[in-house]
């Protein structure tokens, strides 16, 4: 499974869960790193095996424009993956176990 930059995925394993992430590159074929904004922000951002995500296919106006400049490598801030992500767990109700 391929996932591209910008896209939202749900953490299957680990203490993260069941919590949303945006992906922010995949440095190897398995290896992903993905950021929430908050505990794992852009300068930090977390390492994750592909099996151990799964996308998240919900598509909504503030989380397009967020994952195109992630795509597009134009600068994003912390904040507007944190306000992104926000919508989505509210809009979807995604339990934080």
């Amino acid at each position: 499974m391929s996932l591209t930059k910008g896209c939202v995925v749900i953490s299957k394993a680990g203490r993260d869960k069941g919590k949303l992430f945006f992906v922010l590159s995949q440095p190897e074929e398995n290896i992903v790193m993905i950021v929430d904004g908050k505990q794992r922000n852009l300068e930090h951002p977390k390492k994750k095996k592909l099996k151990h995500v799964m996308k998240f296919d919900g598509k909504d106006e503030e989380v397009l424009f967020v994952s195109s400049k992630i795509a597009s490598e134009e600068k994003v801030t912390n904040s507007e993956i944190r306000k992104a992500l926000n919508y989505l767990n509210n809009k979807y109700l995604i339990s934080k176990e």
